[in-house]
């Protein structure tokens, strides 16, 4: 397969191998997918209402809704960029870019930008856009906006830095490497004055001012005698305590660093795909047959696994009080508990696969569907 690659040119030979690796991960489980678990009856014991529901447009890019005070970032994959009064739902801004997107979305509270189908890195203050700036490879995962700059991270393994009043371009740096990369959002973030990046299996912290490397910690290493085999990168939703990140490898392993060292303190074997959230004492994480599992944050030890909701097409859940909050792919929303992983409660939306991270506005819980339905629920 990699002589095969080395045929073409570099563009055509990223987007053959992304396609390639996803669409093999797809299919191997075979034409024949499991049943998803039948739910047992609806439990209540978490009081769970809908406050309220607005609509952006159809979601089928990596999408991160990001949360500024009560205001919350959403973007839709028609260019619909939208910000929202999170204690109702209504529009503070809203824009159409007019470009289709391939991955969004970066918000501080001032600016929010977002990565188009057309390789375009654009930022938006106030429902307005402010500039846009050419990038070399497509971007699956949503920019950072942070420190009055906005950081990029490319499918090929390139981070950028803009000037974010500007958009002029700060800095560049590319990691050369495996042939192939995940179709999916990655691990981009700041830590006190450190940038972080997940590249292949490593948490890479960055200077901002310059992109140099301060450190790099291995969450998971590629192993086997092919490109298949040995693609292994980090994917997006991690779980930070202070300086502590904790973050999964694809179908690989789950495991924390510290970010102030720059050195591992522990991973563990995992084989899910979707990111993990977590608070000051264990990591959630979905594994790959819809079995949810928290990690102890200390040691990386088991601490439950639940399998009520296995072959449900879970996502990255979010730890919120007493309860983990993680949604399927019918668009139902699950509530289990922090201590042991039982049932609380269960809420639908509108019956689309719930695609991104619940994220919490002060006392609000939001969720985004496919169809582009965005929903704000409430403890009663």
């Amino acid at each position: 397969m990699s002589q095969t690659l080395h045929g073409f040119s570099g563009v055509v030979r990223h987007l053959l191998a992304t396609f390639l690796a996803v669409s093999l991960v797809a299919c191997s489980s075979g034409p024949q997918k499991p049943k998803p678990a039948e739910l047992s009856p609806g439990v209540d014991l978490l009081g769970v209402r809908q406050a309220w529901v607005t609509k952006i447009a159809e979601v089928s890019l990596p999408l991160d809704v990001r949360v500024v005070d009560q205001r919350v970032a959403v973007a839709a994959s028609n260019g619909t960029v939208a910000v929202l009064d999170a204690s109702t739902g209504a529009d503070i801004w809203r824009f159409s870019l007019g470009s289709p997107l391939s991955a969004g979305i970066g918000y501080d509270g001032q600016r929010a930008a977002v990565v188009t189908l057309g390789n375009e890195v654009v930022v938006l203050e106030a429902g307005r856009e402010t500039w846009r700036q050419r990038l070399n490879a497509v971007s699956l995962t949503a920019p950072l906006v942070a420190g009055g700059r906005v950081f990029v991270l490319g499918a090929d393994r390139t981070v950028s830095a803009f000037d974010g009043q500007s958009g002029r371009r700060l800095w560049q740096q590319q990691r050369s490497g495996e042939a192939l990369v995940l179709r999916q959002a990655g691990v981009l973030m700041a830590v006190g004055d450190t940038l972080v990046v997940g590249l292949s299996g490593k948490l890479v912290g960055l200077n901002p001012l310059n992109g140099s490397v301060r450190w790099e910690a291995a969450i998971a290493s590629p192993r086997g005698v092919n490109d298949i085999e040995r693609l292994v990168d980090l994917v997006a939703g991690v779980s930070r305590e202070g300086t502590v990140i904790c973050a999964r490898a694809f179908q690989a392993a789950v495991g924390c660093a510290d970010a102030a060292r720059g050195t591992v303190l522990w991973t563990k074997p995992a084989t899910g795909a979707t990111g993990v959230r977590g608070d000051r004492d264990f990591i959630f994480g979905a594994e790959a047959d819809g079995t949810v599992v928290a990690w102890r944050r200390a040691d990386g030890e088991r601490a439950w696994t639940q399998e009520l909701l296995r072959y449900r097409n879970l996502g990255t859940p979010l730890a919120a009080g007493r309860s983990v909050v993680v949604g399927d792919g019918t668009g139902l929303l699950h509530f289990l508990s922090r201590e042991d992983g039982s049932p609380m409660a269960r809420v639908s939306t509108d019956g689309t696969a719930i695609v991104a991270a619940p994220v919490l506005a002060g006392n609000t819980l939001v969720v985004v569907t496919r169809g582009g339905g965005v929903f704000g629920f409430r403890p009663e």
